[in-house]
């Protein structure tokens, strides 16, 4: 069966995971999570990303970016994974591969869905079990947004910025938004859309997608694989 084509549309903000190779960690020490941070810095910005959201976990990762062109993200994670796995075959005797197969991805609607989006993201440690409260989680963007943690990599995306003027107060709102996990509806739209690379939106947003594009962008009413729908528990 032939590969879905990712959408990815300029400005339009997009959801990626990239897995580790048949689950297996891709990060094994505080180093490896650090140097990966850091070449996601110098990449997203060489090749035109602004990254507004992450989660790095121990066999997977999550990001939340806005392309400047239909190539941005396609480069950035391309040369991001060929340096990290260099890194991680070298310093651990290693060969062969580390991550499963291309990254998956979903564009996200701005207005109704980017915050729900960064909320999953920054939630999936205590969906996990790892911990209690997404604050405890040191390899999150969550501090940036509700704690006021600086970061030379992240990006506050215009909606996030929108909560509130007052700094503090945006904070604080955006802290209350983590009271409760999100809706098991909700998840799986997430899940669904960025494990078959469509579109998270409004059935409106989905329509006019699908117009631009000329090509079906959510899922169809068949059974999803199992494979698929094996890879989205706790992610």
């Amino acid at each position: 069966m032939p590969r879905r084509p990712r959408i990815i549309i300029p400005d339009v903000p997009l959801h990626i995971i990239q897995r580790g190779n048949n689950r297996q960690p891709c990060f094994y020490s505080d180093e490896d999570y650090s140097l990966y941070l850091e070449w996601l810095q110098e990449y997203s910005l060489d090749s035109g990303c602004s990254i507004h959201a992450y989660v790095l976990m121990t066999n997977h990762v999550h990001l939340l970016l806005t392309p400047a062109d239909a190539t941005s993200a396609g480069l950035l994670m391309k040369r991001l994974g060929q340096r990290y796995v260099q890194y991680i075959n070298r310093t651990y005797q290693r060969s062969g591969t580390l991550w499963e197969g291309r990254f998956r991805s979903c564009i996200v609607q701005r207005e109704d869905y980017l915050l729900t989006c960064q909320r999953y993201i920054e939630m999936n440690p205590v969906r996990a079990g790892i911990v209690e409260h997404t604050g405890e989680y040191r390899w999150s963007s969550y501090a940036f947004h509700g704690q006021g943690k600086k970061s030379s990599l992240l990006t506050h995306h215009p909606v996030y910025l929108s909560i509130d003027r007052n700094k503090a107060k945006r904070q604080e709102a955006y802290r209350n938004l983590f009271a409760h996990e999100l809706e098991s509806e909700v998840i799986d739209q997430i899940r669904h859309a960025t494990n078959g690379n469509f579109a998270l939106g409004t059935a409106r947003f989905t329509d006019e997608i699908a117009a631009t594009l000329g090509r079906r962008v959510t899922p169809g009413k068949a059974g999803r694989p199992q494979k698929i729908a094996t890879e989205e528990k706790n992610e």
